[in-house]
């Protein structure tokens, strides 16, 4: 007899690089506003203190897949973001610390059903309902830090950008974040125990906007990849 009622799902797992071996998902955690033309086009002053929502690991979905348009939202958005992986054990780490726990990097988009996100936030609920849904994590393959160039493993320069058929919407640095990597692991960090497996979204540039049925969104970071998805019929 099973120990269990029935089957536990799979674990979650993003492809990594070069390897074949895959990165087990823990947990995804997401920093809210974290460039300065993304906090005031949505109506907010450039550096106010991090804020963090999550997303269930089993949002993710990997380079190359058509999404459903999700349901009960009427203005699907995208937002562009470099994620961080991490693969070791911390709390109340240091900033001057925190680049050790990161064993890569990806290219991710916070899919956020803006309607729904805009009326939670109006009468001061929770975000969940229009940023954790089903499919809401678009992600890369993982590209280990020590594959990266040199110059790049400090993840404090490098163009974000995203498409929507072909057209550009967002571009950006990641000079321009608000709060850096080594900051943002380091806020993680003071409100939970980061463990291997956590995933950490860093924050959307400006830009962001609707997508629609039928529509394919590509994006990328310099030096570290690209992601592409098409968006589907609508889920029913």
């Amino acid at each position: 007899m099973s120990a269990y009622l029935f089957d536990p799902h799979p674990p979650v797992a993003v492809p990594i690089r070069g390897s074949q071996q895959q990165f087990p998902v823990r947990r995804i955690f997401c920093v809210g506003r974290n460039y300065g033309a993304h906090a005031r086009e949505m109506g907010f002053s450039d550096r106010e203190p991090p804020f963090f929502f999550t997303k269930p690991a089993d949002a993710l979905v990997l380079d190359g897949a058509e999404i459903p348009y999700p349901m009960l939202t009427e203005n699907l958005h995208h937002e562009i973001e470099l994620v961080l992986a991490i693969d070791s054990e911390a709390k109340n780490l240091p900033a001057e610390a925190a680049m050790d726990v990161i064993f890569g990097v990806a290219v991710g988009i916070d899919l956020t059903r803006r309607d729904l996100q805009m009326a939670a936030r109006d009468k001061g609920r929770p975000w969940d309902w229009g940023k954790s849904f089903d499919q809401s994590a678009p992600i890369g393959e993982i590209v280990p830090l020590q594959q990266l160039a040199e110059d790049a493993r400090q993840l404090d320069k490098g163009r974000i950008w995203l498409d929507v058929n072909g057209t550009r919407r967002q571009e950006a640095d990641l000079a321009e974040l608000i709060w850096n990597v080594p900051e943002i692991i380091s806020a993680v960090s003071k409100a939970m125990h980061i463990m291997p497996g956590d995933l950490i979204y860093t924050g959307t540039p400006a830009g962001v906007g609707a997508i629609e049925p039928g529509d394919r969104v590509t994006g990328g970071i310099d030096g570290i990849g690209d992601l592409a998805v098409s968006i589907g019929a609508r889920a029913e």
